[in-house]
């Protein structure tokens, strides 16, 4: 089964459940949005420059653990995957700063374009503890932006969904993710400028 053969609802009401305690559905929910949290992963996982480092499978199960270990109070499915993305980020900016540790000038690189996708216009190849530290960044100047991003980028949310995980409006999320974009676009093309240049 997947998140897709199932209403909105009736995750919310596993979620609930989950939350409530019921480890029986916990199980029940995980195989059903097993799927879409690959799909995430992949999406998000392409946006590397140069090797692979980590495959989508290694990611899911890696934030399959961590949200074993949580029993929310998931509000509704987008807060649920909202929360998945935050916990990739979060163990995809470890692995760049083991990385980086283990072989001096490692990192993960991202290739990241104004429109967020590697193969549409304009795009600067960063390693994901400066987009961790840019979006930290933003989130310090507007924290719905910097939420916003960290939905729509590291987690793969539509504008839709995570306008429903923030709880704003379609439009507002669009304003505000056009912006956020443009802000850290100019934020990193800058520090990979300053990176290439020559000392």
């Amino acid at each position: 089964m997947r998140a897709g053969d199932l209403g909105a609802e009736d995750i919310t009401r596993l979620l609930e459940a989950w939350a409530g305690g019921d480890a029986e559905a916990r199980d029940r929910l995980m195989p059903i949005v097993y799927g879409e949290l690959r799909r995430r992963a992949a999406s998000y996982l392409r946006r590397e420059s140069g090797a692979r480092t980590l495959q989508p499978t290694e990611l899911v199960h890696e934030t399959y653990l961590r949200l074993r270990r949580q029993s929310a109070g998931w509000k509704n499915r987008d807060h649920f995957f909202g929360v998945a993305a935050h916990l990739m980020r979060r163990i995809l900016v470890d692995r760049a700063r083991a990385r980086k540790a283990a072989k001096r000038g490692g990192g993960l690189p991202l290739a990241f374009s104004d429109g967020m996708a590697p193969a549409r216009s304009e795009s600067v190849a960063v390693d994901v503890m400066e987009i961790d530290r840019a979006l930290a960044d933003l989130t310090a100047l507007d924290g719905k932006q910097g939420r916003l991003v960290e939905l729509r980028f590291f987690g793969g949310l539509t504008s839709e969904e995570a306008a429903r995980a923030l709880g704003i409006s379609l439009a507002t999320a669009n304003r505000e993710w056009a912006h956020a974009k443009a802000w850290l676009f100019r934020r990193l093309k800058a520090v990979s400028t300053t990176a290439s240049s020559p000392t």
